[in-house]
């Protein structure tokens, strides 16, 4: 079973992500921000991380950055999830190592499909 992080301040965003994904077969774990996210995959990696861009303690961004030099035998795929819809911050978060971005709210064929883009290795960076 592929596993996801969802990280997110939000209980509420956390439960719902978290339903999705089971309904995708994932196996979910959840942190609340950055800082508990990276001390999660530094434990135990998993395939694909749900990450929100505005946390207290650790951003999204400060996380990506951190996991993107930790030396890990694979480099899980990040999905922004975030209510920013600045061209400019989306190009950012890809530059930085982001592999998709999906708007708040979504539901779970959007975040399906960008589930697949990211496993089919298509690279489109488009918000959804």
């Amino acid at each position: 079973m592929k596993k996801c992080l969802i990280v997110d301040d939000s209980k509420v965003i956390r439960k719902v992500a978290c339903h999705m994904l089971e309904t995708l077969d994932f196996s979910v774990a959840e942190a609340e921000d950055g800082s508990q996210a990276l001390e999660h995959v530094q434990g135990e990696s998993p395939d694909i991380v749900l990450l929100d861009w505005n946390m207290p303690v650790m951003d999204g961004m400060e996380f990506l950055h951190a996991l993107r030099e930790l030396k890990l035998a694979t480099q899980p795929k990040v999905i922004f999830c975030t209510t920013e819809n600045d061209v400019g911050q989306i190009r950012r978060a890809m530059d930085a190592g982001a592999d998709e971005y999906i708007m708040k709210p979504f539901d779970r064929e959007t975040l399906k499909g960008k589930i697949e883009l990211v496993e089919s290795g298509s690279d489109c960076g488009q918000p959804a």
